[in-house]
């Protein structure tokens, strides 16, 4: 049952070692039960939190922009160990989570526009803070951008 239980969770999508677990219990199944069956499915490879890590960190970077610190966040909600989560997300390079907050900030700004300034580097500010990026490089970008922008430009 417990393995039944597992493929049948595996079968909508990816899951951690933890995830999984929760599912069993909720299921009343034994916690032995559960750990064997669980033990079998990562030594045949259906179970694993690396892979899964790596798979999660590449496409919510792709899909929603997140930074390292918020990916991280979130794996280790999902119960992945912090070494996992870690080795997974430091496979993002700097230049690709900046250039990733670079066009957030250049999608944002397409709405923004007519805004004052201050408006304009408070919900970008915002949008960056939301996704995790450091402060110091949101503001960067976002003083960067704002001032190629042809509303803002120095004569």
């Amino acid at each position: 049952m417990a393995k039944a239980i597992v493929l049948r969770q595996l079968t909508n999508s990816p899951k951690t070692r933890a995830e999984l677990e929760e599912a069993l219990a909720k299921r009343d199944c034994d916690p032995l039960v559960a750990k064997d069956v669980l033990d079998r499915l990562t030594e045949v490879g259906l179970v694993d939190d690396a892979a899964y890590a790596q798979m999660f960190v590449r496409s919510k970077q792709r899909r929603s922009g997140l930074a390292a610190s918020a990916l991280r966040r979130e794996l280790r909600a999902k119960g992945v160990d912090p070494d996992t989560a870690g080795a997974a997300v430091d496979d993002v390079a700097p230049a690709l989570e900046e250039e990733r907050a670079r066009e957030l900030v250049r999608s944002r700004l397409k709405r923004l526009h007519g805004l004052d300034r201050a408006v304009q580097v408070r919900r970008l500010a915002g949008l960056l803070a939301r996704k995790g990026y450091p402060s110091g490089m949101a503001s960067k970008i976002i003083f960067d951008e704002i001032d190629q922008t042809a509303e803002h430009a120095r004569d």
